[in-house]
């Protein structure tokens, strides 16, 4: 005798969510990855808030810090070649910074009398500059005059009488000066303090970072061949470039001074500093250089020769120069470069702005090295 058959069961529509509930069924894991890919997007994205918000209100402890560690990489060749003649750590850190702040106060003392002159008499030059050249921007204030008047705003005869010098505001300027100057100073002190012991103390605090940064499973050895080698890359580029702009500073100042230019050595300094700024900086330079030019000599060529002078010297560095000597290793996005110096001039300002090609570049140069960094290194590069 038979027994009775067991009826089959179908897997129907009701038996579907029994599936999703496996912990390793594929619907499950399809639904967790967008879940996890979300939590860590959000996470990365409260990190980089809270680390620029720890840079922003704690700027005048990171601004020292990471002047102190660029001025470090970009001393770190003539550092290490005092080393391998074999003069002691401390000891060359000294000669370098010595004869860095010899040459800062020299600069001080030749270009900070024509430097404060110029500043002074600059809100006064532009008026004299309008009326010496009257005919060249007759038009131009004709123009803006008809915009006012249809605007309604009083110009020129109908100007209201400007209203006498406040001693109020004069005495909250001179504050604010005191201030600014005392900042200035603790500043610099606290720079220089650090520079002095990243100098000395350089060959053995690299080694002892990539050694508390590198992973567990990696050889010790490696991870510090890894950071020297990151360094030294560093390094090369912010002193080549330290170079570079130093020689352009030079040939500047000394063709502006063949072209009758008052102040070349000030033109020829200001050029040095303002092309650690790309774009923005060479920019302001030759429209510097054009407003004094136009304003020491009697005609609009001749004015602007100092300007044009300029110009092609900033071409040839940023054209053949700097990329024969560094090559296309250390080329960079320009849309990157732009958002970086408005990101960094707006967190920093000035300082910032000089500080942000520095940081782009070792952030290209450390994710070029990584491999779970190197897409980003690819975006960074051109």
């Amino acid at each position: 005798m038979s027994s009775p058959a067991t009826p089959v069961q179908h897997p129907g529509k009701d038996d579907a969510p029994a599936l999703d509930q496996e912990p390793h069924s594929p619907r499950r894991r399809r639904r967790r990855g967008p879940e996890m890919m979300l939590a860590r997007v959000t996470g990365a994205v409260i990190c980089l808030a809270a680390v620029l918000l720890l840079f922003y209100c704690a700027s005048s402890v990171v601004l020292p810090v990471l002047l102190a560690w660029v001025i470090s990489m970009a001393l770190y060749p003539p550092m290490s070649w005092l080393r391998a003649h074999r003069i002691p750590a401390p000891l060359a850190a000294v000669l370098i910074l010595g004869l860095l702040i010899a040459g800062l106060g020299a600069g001080l003392v030749h270009l900070g009398r024509p430097v404060s002159d110029w500043v002074r008499s600059a809100p006064a030059s532009l008026p004299r500059l309008r009326e010496k050249y009257q005919r060249l921007f007759g038009p131009v204030s004709r123009f803006m005059n008809a915009i006012q008047n249809i605007d309604g705003k009083p110009t020129g005869q109908n100007a209201p009488p400007a209203s006498p010098p406040n001693s109020t505001a004069d005495q909250a300027l001179a504050g604010t000066v005191f201030t600014w100057t005392g900042s200035l100073l603790v500043g610099s002190a606290e720079t220089g303090v650090l520079l002095f012991l990243m100098l000395a103390t350089g060959d053995q605090f690299t080694p002892r970072l990539a050694r508390v940064l590198r992973n567990p499973d990696d050889d010790k050895k490696d991870a510090v061949e890894f950071s020297r080698e990151i360094q030294q890359n560093i390094s090369r580029y912010l002193f080549s470039v330290s170079v570079i702009n130093a020689i352009l500073g030079i040939c500047v100042g000394l063709t502006l001074g063949l072209a009758g230019m008052p102040n070349p050595a000030m033109w020829g300094a200001m050029a040095a500093v303002v092309n650690f700024v790309p774009y923005f900086g060479p920019a302001a330079g030759i429209l510097a250089v054009a407003v004094a030019g136009l304003l020491a000599f009697d005609t609009v060529t001749h004015g602007l020769l100092p300007a044009g002078i300029y110009l092609i010297w900033h071409l040839l560095e940023a054209d053949l120069v700097t990329p024969f000597f560094l090559g296309r290793r250390f080329k960079l996005n320009p849309v990157v470069i732009f958002v970086a110096l408005m990101f960094c001039a707006w967190l920093w300002g000035i300082v910032g702005a000089l500080l942000a090609m520095p940081l782009l570049v070792t952030l290209q140069v450390i994710c070029s090295r990584l491999p779970a960094l190197a897409g980003i290194g690819e975006f960074l590069a051109a």
